[in-house]
């Protein structure tokens, strides 16, 4: 079992002792994502990687985000809190994400490796950054910085 998923496992059974409902809620609903991307991988015997259960467990904080954005947008601002609180309880699993400046000298960086003529480049400099960043920083602002740097 994956470290991640063990420590998964292990704070539900925290969650549930102390009482704490919507943490339970949440990281069961963690849990099952884990089995839904495995058995969709192809891979429920052995299960799913550190790296593959970060970039799940990134685009279901990016999920709860665009929920709370929504909520507001309707005029539910309860709904969109407890969005919000599972996004924070699903950040503590990610790696410590990459400042706007840190993503702003690995863009730099991958410019001066490629030297793109035009803005046709834009796709390929994205993918270089998003390999050396991994889970650690967030698609939608390394392709703002990439597109302002080209700009």
């Amino acid at each position: 079992m994956s470290r991640l998923k063990q420590r998964l496992t292990d704070d539900i059974k925290a969650a549930m002792l102390t009482g704490d409902a919507a943490s339970v809620e949440c990281l069961r609903g963690l849990k099952s994502a884990i089995l839904y991307a495995e058995v969709a991988a192809g891979k429920r015997d052995d299960g799913l990687n550190d790296n593959e259960i970060e970039v799940l467990f990134a685009k279901e904080a990016k999920k709860r985000q665009e929920s709370a954005d929504l909520f507001v947008q309707g005029g539910s601002q309860e709904r969109a809190d407890k969005e919000l609180s599972e996004k924070l309880i699903i950040e503590q699993y990610l790696p410590k994400q990459l400042s706007a400046e840190e993503i702003r000298s690995i863009v730099e960086n991958v410019i001066q490796e490629v030297n793109p003529t035009d803005m046709s480049a834009m796709g390929q400099i994205i993918g270089e950054v998003k390999k050396r960043c991994g889970s650690a920083a967030d698609g939608a602002l390394i392709a703002t910085v990439v597109k302002e740097k080209l700009s």
